[in-house]
C-alpha cells in the first residue's frame, strides 16, 4: 500500500505543476490576445489619418496647379 500512496503522490504533483503550468500559459495568451486587439485599432486609426493626409495632399496639389497656371 506504501507504493500506491506514493504513487498517488507523485501523480498529484505532476498534475498540479501541469496545471499550473497550464493556467500560465492560458494567461500569456489572454496578454497576447490584448495586445494584438490594441494594435489592430492602433492600426485602423493609423490607416484613416494616412488616407486624411492623402486627400489633403490631393487637394493642395490641385489648389497648387490652379496657382501655377
Amino acid at each position: 500500500m506504501a507504493k500506491k500512496n506514493t504513487l498517488t503522490d507523485v501523480g498529484k504533483k505532476v498534475g498540479a505543476a501541469l496545471g499550473k503550468a497550464n493556467r500560465e500559459a492560458h494567461r500569456q495568451a489572454r496578454k497576447v490576445s490584448a495586445a494584438s486587439k490594441v494594435a489592430k485599432e492602433e492600426l485602423k486609426d493609423i490607416s484613416k489619418q494616412v488616407e486624411e493626409l492623402k486627400k489633403q495632399l490631393e487637394k493642395t496639389a490641385k489648389r497648387l496647379k490652379s496657382a501655377l497656371k
